[in-house]
């Protein structure tokens, strides 16, 4: 660790014994309430070294860090998150003394801001955290200037020390994005799939744009003659292909909510599907719609109307 931060470039380093992404371990944590009710709370659990809360830059919001300071905190101290206090109905949260694994008694020093320490399916659980600098992961934060030359330095540094481990690493971000690779597969089949389907609708409604300018072309002619403005013209041949656009979003939004509400269900932390989405999508169907049919439109609006009249 020493000699790593050596490097300007490497900020700061941690340890643990899982990924922050992914605490999987869980066990039963014994404690009392308030009210003096012992209580049993199934909760995850982690172990980190001294830095590992600083690393990732993790807010404190009651109590303090894990210090070397403290002679005991390897073996008596933890740190609990928001949901821990929330689920014992703590209002006091320091120095409660917890009961894990049957009779190991450890007492809370400080409560840490809830984290996502799981993908966004699962809800933020209980979790508290133990103070052991020997772990599995390793963890740098580095600067963003000659990313290239720091991983070298820290493979050189890794290889130097003879670790029992051949070195690999990963970025942090990368382990997250894979958390999600299915949604982000899903969200680009449907985007190409949607793509699609507005082009053919776009090539029928074009379609009937050139018919119905074709079928309408002396009446087009004797509305212009009786002042008729093109504006005015634009809009009365739009007209017909709106009602259309409009009632085929009628049709559509109940089965969208009905799908996207039920897909949503797979999150614990999702956003509220509201009329307004809807109404934002029914504008813009609109919109392509009117760009769509405007060229040819605007060409029959804008047509000589004595070359209408003479029109077959």
């Amino acid at each position: 660790k020493n000699s790593l931060l050596n490097n300007p470039q490497v900020i700061e380093i941690a340890t643990s014994n899982q990924l922050a992404t992914q605490i999987l371990n869980s066990c039963t944590a014994r404690s009392d309430t308030d009210d003096g009710i012992v209580m049993e709370l199934q909760t995850s659990h982690e172990m980190v070294d001294y830095n590992f809360l600083e690393l990732f830059q993790m807010d404190i919001v009651e109590g303090r860090n894990f210090s070397e300071q403290y002679g005991t905190d390897q073996n008596e101290a933890l740190i609990v998150n928001e949901t821990f206090v929330k689920k014992l109905n703590w209002k006091t949260p320091l120095g409660k003394r917890v009961h894990l694994w049957g009779n190991l008694e450890k007492s809370v020093v400080g409560v840490v801001k809830d984290f996502h320490f799981q993908s966004m399916h699962h809800e933020i659980k209980p979790l508290f955290i133990q103070c052991r600098p020997d772990n599995h992961y390793f963890h740098a934060r580095i600067g963003s200037d000659n990313i290239a030359t720091t991983l070298d330095h820290i493979r050189e540094t890794y290889d130097r020390f003879k670790m029992r481990y051949p070195f690999e690493f990963f970025f942090l971000d990368d382990n997250f994005n894979q958390m999600y690779a299915s949604e982000r597969k899903l969200g680009q089949t449907l985007g190409v799939f949607s793509g699609l389907a507005v082009f053919i609708a776009c090539l029928g409604i074009f379609g009937l744009a050139t018919f119905a300018a074709e079928q309408r072309t002396k009446e087009i002619g004797i509305r212009k003659i009786l002042g008729a403005s093109v504006p005015g013209i634009f809009l009365h041949l739009s007209r017909g292909f709106t009602k259309w656009v409009v009632l085929a979003n009628l049709v559509a939004w109940p089965v969208a909510y009905y799908l996207m509400n039920k897909w949503l269900q797979n999150f614990a932390y999702r956003i509220n599907l509201t009329i307004a989405i809807f109404i934002l999508s029914g504008l813009a169907a609109l919109c392509i719609a009117f760009l769509t049919v405007s060229f040819q439109t605007i060409k029959a609006a804008t047509a000589n109307p004595v070359d209408s009249l003479r029109y077959e």
